[in-house]
């Protein structure tokens, strides 16, 4: 679970003046990636925009210290102007004017080749919450991307199946880490990189020429924003990089994902920010939720329930959706709804009927004006598209105009908790954690295909829980001791069902211990990749 000490196992490039090191394995591709010209762009970026970067993360701080204060979130005064005035986002490129499904999913090579096959319009290559950030993995999965875009890209299974591209592809969006993460492998000045300058530089370096000369270009997800100012720098970014690469001005085309309460204060802001080239804002559900108990957990007022009680029709999400769906079509962006995680199944008989809610809530999202959302899997391709497609003849401008106040984003249903949801929190948990340690970041848990937003809800609102002494249905006070209870209960029983992987007893062993400090913590944890980073390779 460590890495390697031994000279031979790595690879040093030193880039002067920049004094970029990489110090990762050695592994197949590194050479064609990790080139000394795409190095030195990512060099490059990073020392000029790192300052940028610690000043809004220590920003974040402070607000995540006034928060804990008793603060609570509002509509900023600062810009009630741009809430006010009236404005559009620039031009919405071609190939980005028809999102009714997205297929989202991490960057394996036959992931890679099956995403841009599934009929979807878009496939974002996702090398956040889906990917688990191994050396190996974040690298190798450069080079799928850019093969994919050479149109090159091919895969052999262990059967001997052959997958290469077909005819008609989704539109490639890329999505990087979020501003808090860092790259360790990668050094500069002795300082790890951060994580997102390296995703998105090494992407934009080898494929924004290529892109943009089939008539497409480089486009990207953009995660977990807590401000406007974030927007701002990430902005400046896409400046920056179109001059120092000498493509088109604003070529370089975006979308953002609404996953903290905070930017879901300032949807028309980050819009504002980015309106040369932003096309969509998106909802995470999951992450929206972790947020919120991050940012208000402490505060009674603010018990969440079990999640099956936390549909898009709670009634802060119910107003997130509604603003986010209004913000996007008054300035002339997109709404793209929410992940259908499900895992159809033709033998399950209750397949139908999860593929029946998936279908009732895309129709809710089309109806509240949205133009297409995300899936986790091909199958579900067809059947959402069909629901969008049946409602594209209703304009996303006649849904009546809904005024949505403070009150309303903050508006929490009844803190209902059942022992069965419990104990499902720390079992998902601690499943997605062990493949999370082994290098999978995209798991298939119980017919649902989850990732790393999974575990942060799980273990958000277990933490809630015993931090409030909440009462389960049945009376009971959720508390620490029941908590490892039912870890301890729930580790042995599904580490006993795997039957291969010397070292799988192992990772649940690593995956039960950063759970149990996720949960039980005195202050919450930010985020669970930073502690659980220090066990990839």
């Amino acid at each position: 679970m460590h890495l390697s000490d031994e000279a031979n196992s790595r690879s040093e490039i030193t880039l002067e003046p920049r004094s970029l090191k990489v110090t990762g394995p050695y592994i197949q591709g590194l050479e064609e990636i990790l080139t000394p010209d795409a190095l030195a762009f990512v060099g490059d970026l990073v020392l000029e925009f790192s300052p940028r970067l610690d000043s809004l993360l220590d920003k974040r701080l402070l607000v995540h210290e006034n928060l804990r204060k008793g603060a609570v979130p509002d509509f900023l005064e600062e810009t009630r102007e741009i809430r006010a005035s009236e404005w559009k986002v620039g031009p919405i490129p071609g190939d980005l004017r028809q999102r009714r499904v997205e297929i989202t999913g991490p960057v394996d090579r036959k992931m890679v080749i099956n995403a841009l096959n599934s009929g979807a319009d878009v496939y974002m290559a996702d090398f956040e919450d889906s990917h688990s950030p191994t050396w190996e993995g974040t690298v190798q999965g450069q080079a799928n991307l850019r093969d994919a875009v050479n149109r090159d890209i091919r895969y052999t299974g262990p059967d001997g199946r052959e997958y290469k591209l077909g005819d008609r592809l989704a539109t490639l969006m890329v999505r990087p880490r979020g501003l808090h993460l860092i790259e360790k492998h990668v050094l500069i000045e002795s300082r790890p990189v951060p994580a997102f300058l390296f995703d998105y530089g090494l992407f934009l370096y080898h494929n924004a020429k290529k892109l943009i000369s089939r008539g497409t270009g480089p486009y990207f997800y953009i995660p977990k924003l807590e401000s406007y100012l974030e927007a701002r720098l990430w902005n400046e970014i896409f400046d920056y990089s179109e001059k120092a690469l000498k493509v088109p001005h604003a070529s370089i085309k975006c979308s953002v994902l609404i996953e903290t309460i905070l930017a879901g204060f300032q949807m028309d802001e980050i819009l504002y920010e980015l309106r040369e080239r932003i096309t969509a804002l998106n909802l995470g559900r999951w992450d929206y939720i972790f947020s919120l108990i991050k940012f208000l957990g402490h505060d009674p007022r603010f018990l969440v329930p079990e999640r099956p009680l936390l549909p898009m029709t709670a009634p802060f999400l119910k107003s997130a959706s509604v603003l986010l769906s209004q913000s996007c079509h008054r300035r002339g962006a997109y709404a793209i709804g929410g992940m259908a995680a499900q895992v159809p199944i033709r033998s399950d008989p209750r397949s139908q009927e999860a593929i029946d809610k998936v279908v009732a809530d895309k129709k809710r999202e089309a109806a509240e004006g949205y133009e297409g959302a995300w899936v986790a899997h091909p199958g579900l391709v067809p059947i959402v598209m069909r629901v969008f497609d049946d409602h594209s003849a209703e304009s996303k401008h006649s849904n009546a105009f809904v005024e949505v106040t403070r009150e309303d984003l903050l508006r929490m249903p009844e803190p209902k908790i059942s022992e069965q949801s419990l104990i499902a929190n720390v079992a998902v948990s601690l499943k997605y954690l062990e493949s999370w340690l082994g290098g999978l970041g995209c798991v298939a848990i119980n017919n649902l295909m989850e990732d790393t937003a999974t575990v942060e809800i799980c273990r958000a609102q277990i933490w809630q829980w015993i931090h409030h002494s909440a009462k389960l249905l049945d009376g009971q006070t959720i508390t620490r001791d029941m908590f490892r209870r039912i870890l301890k209960e729930e580790t042995a029983r599904i580490s006993g069902g795997v039957k291969s992987q010397a070292d799988a007893k192992t990772n649940f062993k690593i995956a039960g211990d950063l759970l149990d400090l996720l949960v039980t913590s005195d202050s919450f944890p930010e985020f669970m990749t930073l502690p659980a980073y220090n066990f990839l390779s």
